[in-house]
């Protein structure tokens, strides 16, 4: 017990900031999930079972929408392919941890991910389980806010039409985000412009498909032009 305490005492300082915005942006989910017409219970147990809040969005959509399941499956994939290179990347960091290495894959998300991955625990607390309290207090946090904003929403009487552009801003600040982060932006030029054409050669219900299928083809043949570039610059 000692050994845990240390770990979620020394955990907690790092995950404080990530409370700020998930509170705010699991609020924002439980309520758009309201106003879908689904009850608080939807985004709970969402918020708890798949713990990833851009596909949580999409999900939103894709349970109001005509069931096709190649369409969920192609965005579930594009959504969080990030996270098969996280998953890679952490390979080392999680061997010896034992059996929390089942919930440290399942809750590995973004901001998990860079805190685990870039910070050293403290001299005297266990990795293995400095590495589970940040997965679950960033877990936590985002699960009170999608039950609260669910709760919320059954109280809110003002009209929330408007409230799912909340996805398409999450969206943008997503793709600035590694936009900054990076110095090399042709993939992400070409990931626009692949779309731009798709949506306006199929429009907008049936592009999607399409141009995550010519990202994928573009950016292949292109990887090793890229890559010289990236490595002359």
């Amino acid at each position: 017990m000692h050994t845990k305490s240390r770990a979620l005492k020394a955990a907690l300082p790092y995950t404080l900031p990530i409370c700020a915005g998930f509170s705010f942006l699991g609020l924002a989910y439980g309520i758009y999930m309201n106003s879908l017409g689904f009850s608080f219970v939807y985004p709970m147990v969402m918020s708890l079972t798949i713990f990833a809040g851009s596909m949580e969005f999409v999900a939103a959509n894709l349970m109001v929408t005509s069931f096709d399941p190649l369409t969920a499956f192609a965005l579930a994939l594009m959504v969080n392919a990030r996270h098969l290179f996280y998953g890679i990347s952490m390979l080392d960091k999680f061997k010896g941890v034992g059996k929390k290495k089942f919930y440290l894959i399942f809750g590995m998300c973004d901001e998990s991910f860079s805190i685990n991955c870039t910070t050293e625990p403290p001299e005297g607390v266990d990795r293995g389980w400095f590495m589970f309290f940040v997965t679950l207090l960033n877990h936590a946090y985002w699960f009170l806010g999608a039950t609260i904003g669910g709760l919320l929403g059954s109280l809110i009487s003002f009209s929330t039409e408007g409230i799912e552009f909340v996805l398409t801003a999450l969206f943008v600040v997503i793709f600035l985000d590694q936009w900054l982060k990076t110095k090399k932006h042709s993939p992400a030029v070409i990931g626009l412009m692949a779309s731009v054409a798709c949506l306006v050669v199929f429009g907008s219900q049936q592009f999607i498909i399409p141009a995550m299928a010519l990202i994928l083809v573009v950016l292949t043949v292109l990887r090793k032009p890229l890559s010289r570039k990236e490595d002359a610059s």
